[in-house]
């Protein structure tokens, strides 16, 4: 995901960390971040929003790390050693997620940082840990530009570019739908990007873009973009924008009397998407890459340990991708027995059929995962409730 309303200017570390790009994820020296595996701990950073209003992507994602370092420590760790989550709230702002960034290296000696759930972020930070010889692996950005950064940098979520072409064979061969009025929030690079993804994943398909249709963040009036796509009587709207603008667009159709259905990435994945939208967000879809309906054995268990641990609650999507992180570093770490980035940062990129509580994973060539299956969620009486689950192809 990408993020919205980040802050405005770089750091001048984050500047200068652009210039690491390229660079191998090289052995620590004295007095950096390898010092984080002596003694008794193992520190993975924490980077994300606690506070403000992408807390809701951060927040969850720390949680599934928390339960994953719990059970990790309880089977006895690693070594000998014992996980810790280093923690610290970036606010969803471009330049404290900078300063977090070089905190977690340079002052708490992590060996690997979790984060940041979204695209902007990520692309902040990548370059400052791919510098330091750190591994980043973000539980959440989709976007494009990621692991391009370096290769001590890694995802293990489930990429745009590969859901949407699936996606569009189900909407087409299963649900019929031929017409797609798109809707693109043209001043958020996520949207902008994610449009073009469907653009591209279309061509060939037996599927038509029959409106066009651009607004921007923060729009409160959508009138004369529905009423453009009214006039073409499209089977469904694609909207790649966030769930705010999504649930007044939908109000707007309903009001001039469309009762079209809309579609999306996780952008549309918020309760408050559904609190906002109200009536008119009934029907809507969005795709992600976790459910907890219709588990897999291991999510199964990862979803009863993750009710134990929270009060009863229900794990989401950032939930399992941020329990999916630190699973798959400690697995790296085994394999390559070292705590040492530049070792198990070669065994994270052979990752193959990684059996995760949000999908198998497997690391490719290019360190750009893929993972099976996509799910696409449904508003169903005023809940997301699963529609269907989608096998992506592993290869």
């Amino acid at each position: 995901m990408k993020i919205r309303k980040v802050g405005a200017l770089l750091t001048t570390a984050a500047m200068v960390g652009v210039l690491a790009v390229g660079f191998g994820c090289k052995k620590k020296e004295e007095g950096e971040a390898a010092k984080s595996a002596e003694g008794n701990t193992i520190k993975i950073g924490f980077l994300g929003a606690l506070t403000g209003d992408v807390a809701m992507f951060g927040k969850p994602t720390l949680d599934g790390m928390k339960l994953a370092v719990e059970q990790l420590n309880a089977a006895g760790g690693l070594n000998g050693k014992k996980f810790e989550i280093v923690e610290a709230d970036d606010r969803g702002d471009k330049q404290e997620g900078a300063s977090v960034t070089q905190k977690l290296i340079s002052r708490d000696n992590v060996v690997a940082i979790v984060g940041d759930p979204t695209t902007g972020i990520t692309k902040v930070a990548a370059p400052i840990a791919q510098k330091a010889g750190v591994v980043l692996i973000s539980a959440g950005a989709t976007g494009q530009g990621v692991v391009e950064i370096g290769d001590c940098i890694f995802r293990d979520t489930l990429l745009d570019s590969v859901a949407i072409p699936a996606l569009i064979d189900y909407f087409s061969k299963d649900l019929g739908y031929k017409k797609v009025a798109v809707i693109t929030s043209d001043n958020n690079d996520f949207s902008v990007g994610l449009s073009q993804t469907f653009r591209d994943a279309i061509k060939g398909k037996d599927i038509q873009i029959v409106a066009d249709e651009k607004v921007k963040d923060g729009d409160k009036d959508f009138s004369a973009q529905i009423t453009n796509i009214k006039a073409k009587k499209p089977d469904v709207i694609f909207f790649s924008g966030y769930y705010t603008e999504a649930a007044l667009i939908l109000k707007e159709a309903r009001k001039q009397g469309m009762k079209t259905k809309m579609f999306g990435g996780d952008g549309l994945f918020s309760p408050t998407f559904i609190s906002l939208g109200g009536d008119a967000a009934e029907g809507s879809m969005a795709y992600v890459g976790f459910s907890p309906e219709q588990p897999t054995p291991e999510t199964a268990k990862f979803i009863d340990a993750f009710k134990a641990k929270y009060g009863g609650n229900l794990p989401g999507l950032f939930d399992a991708q941020g329990y999916d992180a630190v699973m798959m570093l400690a697995d790296a770490m085994k394999r390559a027995n070292s705590t040492d980035p530049a070792k198990f940062k070669v065994e994270l990129a052979k990752t193959k059929n990684f059996k995760g509580v949000s999908g198998t994973i497997t690391i490719r060539a290019n360190r750009e995962p893929i993972k099976s299956p996509l799910y696409l969620l449904e508003v169903k009486g005023g809940k997301f409730a699963l529609k269907a689950k989608i096998p992506v192809k592993m290869d």
